[in-house]
């Protein structure tokens, strides 16, 4: 079993269904049966969805007398987000690159072309 933030968080998101949940609570809190709502699951499944959220640190559930609202924490995506954010740099430079190449690939057409015509 997975011990550290990072593999607990990712493990969290790899599933479809609580990537949804999180969605979802991104737009505000919600109720367990009102996050049930768009899927095919029963309260005790969203439930346990909700348990692997709530481990990770993504979702909190709160009492507010018989109503227990779901919250995102999105403050437990900053792991997450950073450690993706470091491979920014290497996208950034391959997209770069990319750009280049079309561009030069553009400009030889555009040469090629107008060779063409003067033909």
């Amino acid at each position: 079993m997975a011990t550290d933030q990072l593999s607990v968080t990712f493990a969290a998101l790899a599933d479809p269904t609580r990537r949804a949940i999180l969605a979802r609570l991104a737009q505000g809190e919600a109720s367990v049966t009102e996050l049930a709502k768009p899927f095919d699951l029963s309260l005790p499944g969203i439930s346990k969805h909700l348990k692997v959220l709530q481990r990770a640190g993504l979702v909190r559930q709160s009492r507010n007398a018989q109503w227990r609202p779901c919250r995102l924490e999105a403050e437990g995506l900053k792991g997450a987000t950073e450690w993706v954010g470091q491979y920014r740099h290497f996208w950034d430079e391959s997209f770069q690159r990319l750009d280049e190449v079309l561009q030069d690939l553009i400009k030889k057409e555009k040469t090629d072309e107008h060779e063409g015509h003067d033909a």
